[in-house]
């Protein structure tokens, strides 16, 4: 709505109430969002202020969390490394087992008195502890420890090992070298060498040792070797020939019966045959020849 008004110097000015309204409005509602912003700011001051307490149990929450989990992750580390030092622990005792075993049989291949070298009892030590009582040990000391005793033990068996094979080659050597007799009882009846022929009378040379004993006695073998030879040869009668290696050969003449065959295996004083007078004999003995790469020696060397 327009109104003409006359001013006081009789001039007419037109008011138009309709826009002053608007401007009024409008300005009321620009006062009124601007209260409105100012009153919501100031309640989410209050309400931003009132939620910290929580923020601050769900930060505690989720550090608790991330807590535990690097917990179980060194209680995982600590039992990865409980089991390796466990089978690290075991590795080590059977070391000790498998020493312990092998020293047990050099004693007995050694020939060592009774109480002389104890294999299952620690070695006899002692004297005051003075440097191990100041320190402590870690992890990282046993560790170090563990793998000294380790490469020690290792080496202690390498050693071992080699002096085993050493000590058996030997005792395999000794067992298959002749010496002893060939009989349980009976004596010795004819040397080696020149003597006159019982048959003939003449001298003629006696390539062997006899000895005689009761009929049906056991033959026993000198030493340790393979069956080369069972059966019946001319002059010998029932005869066996045993191989022991380095060109050592026995052969045990005039059997009455050949316990062993060809190929068998046969242990230094292991009964190979029954004493008896077969072939050219006049009567029970046994006739043992030494051949040494082929040549007939003196027995009397090896079995005296």
């Amino acid at each position: 709505m327009r109104v003409i008004v006359t001013t006081k110097d009789g001039r007419s000015r037109q008011m138009d109430f309709a826009r002053s309204r608007a401007r009024a409005v409008s300005a009321g509602a620009v006062l009124t969002v601007l209260v409105g912003l100012i009153g919501l700011g100031y309640a989410g001051g209050r309400m931003a202020g009132s939620t910290q307490p929580a923020e601050a149990v769900v930060a505690m929450k989720t550090d608790l969390a991330v807590q535990e989990i690097e917990l179980a992750e060194v209680r995982e580390e600590a039992q990865r490394r409980l089991t390796a030092l466990a089978a690290k622990v075991g590795e080590l005792n059977a070391h000790v087992i498998r020493l312990d075993a092998l020293g047990e049989r050099l004693v007995a291949v050694a020939e060592l008195d009774d109480g002389e070298f104890e294999f299952n009892s620690l070695p006899a030590q002692g004297g005051p502890d003075t440097e191990a009582m100041e320190a402590a040990v870690s992890s990282a000391d046993i560790d170090e420890l563990i793998d000294s005793l380790s490469r020690r033990l290792s080496d202690r068996s390498r050693q071992l090992d080699v002096l085993e094979d050493v000590l058996t080659s030997r005792q395999v050597r000794d067992a298959a070298r002749p010496e002893g007799r060939p009989i349980r009882t009976g004596w010795l009846s004819s040397y080696y060498g020149k003597r006159t022929d019982p048959f003939t009378g003449r001298q003629a040379f006696h390539h062997g040792v006899d000895y005689a004993g009761p009929a049906g006695s056991d033959v026993l073998a000198v030493a340790a070797g393979v069956v080369t030879f069972s059966g019946e040869r001319f002059g010998y009668g029932e005869m066996i020939e045993i191989s022991h290696g380095s060109g050592l050969v026995t052969r045990y003449g005039h059997n009455d019966q050949n316990l062993v065959q060809v190929g068998d295996t046969v242990q230094k004083g292991e009964a190979i045959a029954l004493m008896g007078s077969s072939g050219r004999s006049t009567g029970p003995h046994v006739h043992l020849e030494v051949l040494k790469n082929g040549k007939k020696v003196n027995p009397l060397k090896y079995v005296r």
